[in-house]
């Protein structure tokens, strides 16, 4: 899959588009993507001036950009232009080794489930066989039918709906 396929299944542009190049990709399985990280990355410009390190931050948006397009490929019959995918959480994540400019990440993501508007992977990314970076991703899929989705649960708090000031209120169970 080259860039322009990619932009064509993923809504990032430039400087935030991760993925440069898918080199494997099975359906409802696995995928193998290409990052190529560059001196000129804007990220590394202040992350760290003299030593540069491309951030971890970044390597998980990698992995998740990664996912969507597995997702987006493995639900190509279903899906509609503005279905989005996002970030839903990160799991067990552990990084292993700085990434600088001049390496070439391999980002393998692996599906553990896949639904409809649900998908859990592991991901790795490595440098020269090198690992650098594990976790398991979940990723959610909005549908262009779907009402946007009011109040989450997440450990033991209920978030309430976000109010007119766009405020956050925290509601303890």
């Amino acid at each position: 899959m080259s860039i322009i396929d990619i932009e064509s299944v993923l809504p990032h542009r430039y400087p935030f588009l991760m993925v440069d190049s898918v080199t494997g990709y099975e359906k409802n399985c696995g995928l193998r993507a290409i990052k190529n990280v560059s001196k000129n990355e804007p990220a590394l410009q202040g992350h760290f001036p003299g030593n540069a390190v491309f951030p971890g931050v970044l390597i998980i948006e990698a992995l998740a950009q990664a996912a969507g397009i597995l997702w987006a490929q493995s639900n190509a019959d279903v899906l509609q232009n503005s279905t989005l995918c996002y970030l839903a959480g990160t799991e067990k994540t552990k990084f292993k080794r700085k990434v600088i400019p001049g390496d070439q990440l391999q980002l393998d993501i692996k599906v553990v489930c896949l639904k409809r508007k649900i998908m859990k992977v592991t991901a790795l990314a490595s440098v020269n066989g090198n690992l650098a970076c594990s976790t398991t991703i979940s990723l959610f899929a909005e549908y262009p039918e779907q009402q946007p989705q009011r109040n989450f649960i997440t450990n033991n708090h209920t978030l309430a709906p976000v109010p007119e000031d766009k405020s956050c209120i925290v509601q303890y169970a």
